[in-house]
């Protein structure tokens, strides 16, 4: 629960722990080693979160709800762009349907912050809200992860779930998503993979997407490279930068652009 250096936030608000693997973008998750990291540190938080599989880290599918996590967004009263869960996903099966309303509450009784959520389960986010009233609030933003076309369907599922702005992101993008439909999607982020696993991300991968969201009118956000550049050589993330184009793109939706 601190300041962010993730691109597009402004500070991440973790009142879930723990997950579990969904799908091939989740094989190399930042969060599965840092919460590993967490626990050595004594983060109780964060305790038998994961397990050892070969050489890597991997969630064990525990998930843990932080009741005390709740009041943090309360004492911030300088309006943030919060990313929630960065950690975890708050539509996990196994976080109840009951802390789901809790951090909605928070959520409505906060509304000088906007509230970044993106999950992998957008399917089970459409069925929760359907059950909360006062949807959309105007602060919260709601989005998907798609990292190639063999999870393009849940772009379809985000667009059935009220929303006051719609996001998804592509990243890490490690295969192409094909032809996808843009309605009602406001927001585009795109990144790169990072680490010394890192699965490439290739140009003509980004190119089909920035193109789709200049027909469709969805904001597009360039986040990173990761560890392949666009010459498809392999180094730092540093070295490699966030330029695509010959710029920086770092877009907004344009609903909320103006009170960012």
């Amino acid at each position: 629960m601190a300041e962010s250096q993730i691109e597009w936030t402004d500070s991440t608000w973790n009142p879930v722990a723990g997950c579990s693997i969904m799908s091939k973008g989740c094989t190399n998750c930042y969060a599965m080693q840092m919460a590993k990291r967490l626990e050595a540190m004594g983060v109780e938080k964060y305790a038998g979160l994961t397990r050892k599989s070969g050489n890597r880290t991997v969630w064990n599918g525990i998930v843990r709800e932080d009741h005390s996590a709740l009041e943090i967004p309360k004492r911030w009263k300088k309006p943030r762009k919060i990313f929630v869960n960065s950690m975890s996903d708050l539509f996990h099966p196994d976080v109840s349907n009951d802390f789901v309303a809790e951090v909605w509450k928070v959520m409505k009784e906060t509304p000088q912050h906007h509230y970044q959520i993106l999950t992998k389960r957008p399917d089970r986010m459409g069925e929760l809200l359907a059950a909360l009233s006062d949807q959309p609030l105007p602060n919260v933003w709601l989005g998907t992860s798609v990292e190639n076309s063999e999870v393009a369907s849940r772009i379809d599922n985000l667009r059935r779930v009220p929303a006051a702005i719609r996001f998804i992101s592509f990243e890490p993008l490690i295969g192409s998503v094909g032809s996808i439909n843009l309605k009602s999607i406001d927001w585009a982020i795109v990144g790169g993979e990072s680490g010394h696993a890192a699965r490439p991300i290739r140009i003509e991968w980004i190119d089909e997407i920035y193109d789709q969201c200049r027909d469709a009118e969805t904001a597009f956000f360039f986040k990173q490279w990761g560890t392949w550049g666009a010459d498809n050589k392999k180094r730092s993330k540093k070295a490699n930068g966030r330029s695509y184009r010959g710029r920086h793109w770092d877009e907004m939706p344009e609903a909320v652009a103006a009170s960012l």
